[in-house]
Formats: C-alpha cells, sequence, structure tokens
C-alpha cells in the first residue's frame, strides 16, 4: 500500500516572446529643407549612421525587456520548485516517522529546475497494512499506527484519507474478533471454575459421609487353647498289664 501518491507538478513555462515591433525605415525629417540629397554625399552618410545607431538603439531597448521577463519568470519556476520540494519532503517524512516499522522511506518525484538543480515535485511512502495473523489485538494496534501515518501530514492527499480509512475498517474488524475471542475466554473459564466446584463439593460430601459412619466393633480375638489338659493326660502313668499265671 502507498502513502502519498506520486503528485504530478507542472512547472510554468516561460511566457512567449513578446512580438517585436517592426523597425520604422522612415528617414526622420531632414535639417536640409526640400533640397534632395546626393548619394554618396557627407550629409548622406551622416543620415545613415544616425538611422543605423537608431535601429541599434531601438533593438537593444526591445531585447533588455524580454530578457528581463525571461528572467523574472526563471525566477518565480525556482522559488515554486523550491517551495515544492519543502511541503513534499515534509509531507513524505511526516508518514515516515509516524509509521515507524511498518513504514518505508520515502522515495521522490523529481523535476529540473531551470538552475540545472533538481527538485521533489512529488513523493510516497510505502506501508503495511495487513493484519497480525490469529492475534486481533496485535491487529488493532497495528491498524491505529498506520492510521495515524496516513493523517500525520497537515494536509493528507486522497491516497492518505483511502489508506486510512482501509486502517480504519481493519480496526473495527479486529475489534470485533478481539470480543468474541474475550467471550469465548469468558465461558470456557466459568466451565472450568464450575467443574472445579463440583469436584471441591463432591470431596466435601465423602468426607462429610465418613465422619457421620460409626466405627466397625473389634472382636475380640479368640484365645489359644489350653494345653494344660492334655498336659496332664500325658503325666499320668499309664495302667501296669495284669499278667495271668497258671500253675
Amino acid at each position: 500500500m502507498q502513502i502519498g501518491g506520486a503528485i504530478s507538478y507542472a512547472a510554468p513555462l516561460p511566457s512567449s516572446q513578446a512580438a517585436r515591433p517592426p523597425s520604422s525605415d522612415l528617414s526622420p525629417s531632414g535639417d536640409l529643407g526640400s533640397r534632395p540629397v546626393e548619394p554618396g554625399s557627407d550629409s548622406s552618410k551622416l543620415r545613415d549612421e544616425d538611422d543605423s545607431s537608431r535601429r541599434a538603439d531601438a533593438q537593444g531597448e526591445e531585447q533588455s525587456p524580454r530578457e528581463a521577463q525571461v528572467l523574472r519568470q526563471e525566477q518565480l519556476e525556482i522559488a515554486e520548485l523550491v517551495s515544492r520540494d519543502r511541503e513534499v519532503r515534509t509531507h513524505e517524512q511526516a508518514h515516515a516517522s509516524v509509521g515507524g516499522a511498518y513504514a518505508g522511506a520515502p522515495t521522490y518525484t523529481f523535476k529540473r529546475g531551470p538552475d540545472g538543480k533538481s527538485y521533489a515535485v512529488g513523493g510516497e511512502v510505502s506501508i503495511d497494512t495487513s493484519p497480525v495473523p490469529n492475534d486481533p489485538e496485535a491487529t488493532l494496534r497495528k491498524m491505529e499506527l498506520v492510521q495515524r501515518a496516513a493523517l500525520a501530514p497537515a494536509e493528507p492527499s486522497a491516497q492518505d484519507l483511502s489508506v486510512a480509512a482501509e486502517a480504519a475498517a481493519q480496526a473495527t474488524q479486529a475489534r470485533g474478533e478481539l470480543a468474541q475471542m474475550r467471550r469465548e475466554e469468558a465461558v470456557t473459564a466459568a466451565e472450568e471454575r464450575a467443574q472445579l466446584r463440583e469436584e471441591r463439593l463432591a470431596e466435601e460430601e465423602e468426607q462429610r459421609a465418613a465422619e457421620e459412619e460409626p466405627p466397625m466393633q473389634q472382636q475380640p480375638a479368640s484365645e489359644p487353647p489350653k494345653l494344660d489338659l492334655y498336659l496332664r493326660l500325658s503325666q499320668l502313668q499309664a495302667p501296669a498289664s495284669a499278667v495271668d499265671l497258671m500253675v
């Protein structure tokens, strides 16, 4: 996108030379009355010299004003070129300084003046108006800066106003995307909070139920069998075996 499109400037041309008035071939009234002058006489030569001198003076008088007019026209043209050069450079520098990283260096269109010097008569500054992918907040900041850069000069051009309008449209779209994204984030955060609350309530319910359940009664351990009886039985002597002796 270009800011400050090239502005053509047509330098005024010098005015056409004034029409040269025809020189008069009439001789001035003679001092010798009506007596004819013979060719080759001294009086004839004197009259010819006077006529040539007067014609040369007349041509000199005609040439000097014409040269002065051309010189004045050139001076006016140079003054206009100097003013235009200053205006163009100030205009484009305003774009570049405000645009910062999103603006390029100014480029100029030059015109050679009557003095042989080159003067800037047009210029432009490239500026990035593309949105930042997947980041409406960064896009909004960028478009606001682009809009300020486009309107930075004291007298924005039609191209400047067009770039500012495009940046404003991009900023509006970014604001809508940013608002939608924040709504979605708020809904997600609310759902997460609700889930955490439910989990906490479930844990508290389990803990409360565990506290209210009575403890189980422990049965006494069975006593080991007593071996005293077996011990006494083992200590009894076995009865003596009866023997019948028959004689």
